[in-house]
């Protein structure tokens, strides 16, 4: 499954909602030396409830907005 969102960073707290089919995520984590997407792949890992190697971020490395492939048959 391939998702797309928005994350915002250096947020208050971890959380994650689903707005009109996209997510939003805000971690607590600053956006360097890849802080804050380690900290959206653990976050996801646990909203979805999948291993965190089975999430990858596939678009959006370096942005706010970003496209994330979770591997599994669960979902």
């Amino acid at each position: 499954m391939i998702r797309e969102g928005k994350v915002t960073f250096k947020a208050a707290g971890n959380m994650v909602k689903e707005e009109r089919g996209r997510l939003k995520a805000y971690v607590t984590a600053a956006p360097e030396k890849g802080k804050a997407n380690k900290a959206l792949i653990e976050l996801l890992s646990a909203y979805f409830k999948v291993k965190k190697k089975d999430i990858r971020i596939i678009r959006g490395q370096h942005a706010q907005l970003k496209t994330v492939r979770i591997e599994t048959d669960k979902i």
